[in-house]
């Protein structure tokens, strides 16, 4: 594949000296439900960003303290806006963004997740780079929260599986079928919401990061996707079942629904994973088993780059074989959920395709 989905470039990480300048010309927007316990977090670190940077944060419904904390962590120019109930047809994050994107007259608006935080120097980094390339769009994928064994295991092969579905280099070209971001921090011009009518044209998307930098790129506008190490996800996975959970919330959705590519998917992963395995138990040494084991060989290696970028350790790559199989799974339990009747749920709320 010459566009090389293992690879960890495109990356971009915040300048450690960044200049001091005015970040007048950005707005934070920012969906909040439940996030009481990481929404000082997240404000205290766009605090640090530098002057004159805006933010609004839409208490999306809570049933917790979310808007009380946000207000007390009170940064500079911070408006905490109560989200009206959710419509039918939209889930709940895309109606809090179009709510707060009515209080947003910068030129710039990033839009980030409440469980991030960012590095200082991380705004002016994109804002630099955005004006210096003349991009439109730029999200970076956020470092995941990996501090016990499942998250170790599981939580890099998940963005390595996402750069395998959605190319970061093919992404980032003008070829016009692919176009990937990162939900938890998307900086894209404001007047591009206006020209794609605003978040109402992906309302009921489930994977709205892609849906939306995919709206952009059929306007013509240039998008940019990286990796960074200044963009850290504060959202933590106690064991396999949340991160099960996580993953099968959308899987499912990510192969359209579809009965056909979910076989294409199911035997893919089947041929990379679990025949060179039980290829190396053949009976007697020979050509298939050292095939197996070269096909071993190389899906292990293009983990590593991945598992290098995290500062995990590489011997994770020997457990390919079983985090392939586990990530099917898990798909396959997205795929039954959705056959039962079963709708993706996130933050308390159903959502049906």
């Amino acid at each position: 594949m010459p566009w090389r989905p293992w690879s960890v470039k495109p990356f971009l990480d915040a300048d450690r000296s960044p200049e001091s300048a005015s970040l007048d010309d950005v707005t934070v927007l920012i969906p909040a439900r439940n996030e009481a316990m990481l929404i000082q977090r997240t404000l205290t670190a766009l605090a640090s960003q530098g002057p004159h940077l805006r933010v609004v944060v839409v208490n999306d419904q809570s049933e917790d303290a979310t808007a009380e904390l946000a207000q007390e962590a009170s940064p500079q120019d911070l408006l905490v806006i109560s989200g009206k109930p959710l419509p039918p047809g939209w889930s709940g994050k895309l109606w809090a963004l179009e709510q707060g994107r009515q209080h947003i007259d910068t030129r710039y608006t990033l839009l980030m997740d409440a469980d991030i935080e960012l590095l200082p120097g991380t705004v002016v980094s994109v804002l630099n780079k955005a004006r210096d390339e003349k991009l439109h769009f730029v999200s970076l994928m956020a470092t995941p929260h990996m501090h016990n064994f499942w998250e170790r295991l599981l939580m890099p092969a998940f963005v390595y599986f996402f750069k395998q579905l959605y190319p970061f280099h093919l992404s980032n070209s003008r070829y016009p079928h692919i176009a990937a971001a990162a939900g938890g921090f998307v900086m894209l011009e404001t007047r591009l919401l206006d020209e794609i009518g605003g978040f109402a044209t992906i309302r009921g998307a489930l994977i709205d990061d892609c849906a939306l930098a995919r709206r952009v790129k059929e306007k013509g506008y240039s998008t940019w996707i990286g990796l960074s190490h200044s963009v850290r996800s504060m959202r933590s996975y106690l064991g396999l079942s949340d991160i099960w959970q996580m993953v099968a919330r959308t899987a499912y959705t990510q192969l359209n629904y579809s009965v056909l590519y979910l076989l294409i998917c199911t035997a893919l992963m089947l041929i990379g994973f679990v025949v060179p395995a039980l290829g190396l138990m053949w009976h007697s040494w020979g050509g298939i088993n050292a095939l197996s084991l070269y096909v071993l060989a190389v899906m292990m290696m293009t983990f590593v780059p991945t598992l290098r970028f995290y500062n995990s350790s590489p011997v994770f790559a020997l457990t390919m074989p079983a985090i392939g199989v586990l990530f099917l799974l898990m798909t396959w339990t997205s795929a039954l959920r959705y056959w039962q009747g079963q709708r993706a749920q996130w933050r308390g709320r159903a959502y049906s395709s």
